[in-house]
């Protein structure tokens, strides 16, 4: 697997959906002064997202909704991918996801990065790019990055002290379903992430 600005990630809807993964990969990808990834995306993703917003969220105004896009394309403006083919390869058991392995393959992802692990792994050891649920892969990125985490950390407890007046930055992890991750992001909090936010916000 490569890394440090060289790994390709492609990032299926389900995990755009989550508001904590949405903050933390941009985090992760913006703080770096060499982002430890490459995010991959479509218009079909980015329209699967929005449907599931509204869907779950009837009585959000129109600039909400189009503010998450917005940002999205906004910091990964690069990753657009728009030339693929459904050609038959993809061997799961949802067809809609047909064009999530398509668009993946035409961005010579390393990595598909999505919370339905088990919809893409029929032939693992041939596959051209590997699978990997957002906790694994974020705690992945705090091996190769620990110190890019650790900046994350405090920039997003910051916010969420200022905005909330508390950051329980785990918990909002193990909602999410990363509880790995939560438990690295914890043990950054407990060091000098830690004295680094509380100077911040005190």
């Amino acid at each position: 697997m490569r890394v440090r600005g060289k790994t390709v990630v492609f990032v299926d809807s389900n995990v755009w959906f989550s508001r904590t993964l949405r903050d933390w990969l941009g985090l992760l990808y913006t703080i770096a002064e060499v982002p430890p990834f490459e995010i991959r995306w479509t218009e079909d993703v980015l329209a699967d997202l929005i449907h599931h917003l509204r869907d779950k969220n009837p009585d959000w105004d129109g600039v909400r909704i189009a503010g998450i896009r917005d940002r999205l394309v906004w910091v990964f403006e690069t990753g657009r991918v728009t030339d693929f083919v459904i050609d038959g390869s993809y061997l799961g058991k949802d067809p809609h996801d047909a064009h999530i392995h398509a668009a993946t393959l035409a961005a010579r992802a390393d990595i598909l990065l999505t919370c339905n692990v088990a919809d893409f792994v029929w032939d693992e050891n041939t596959s051209p790019y590997e699978v990997y649920h957002p906790d694994d892969f974020l705690a992945l990125i705090d091996d190769i990055a620990p110190e890019v985490v650790a900046k994350a950390v405090v920039a997003n407890g910051r916010y969420w002290f200022e905005r909330d007046g508390q950051a329980d930055l785990p918990a909002r992890l193990k909602s999410a379903g990363c509880p790995a991750f939560a438990e690295r992001v914890r043990k950054h909090l407990l060091g000098s992430a830690g004295k680094r936010l509380a100077e911040l916000v005190s």
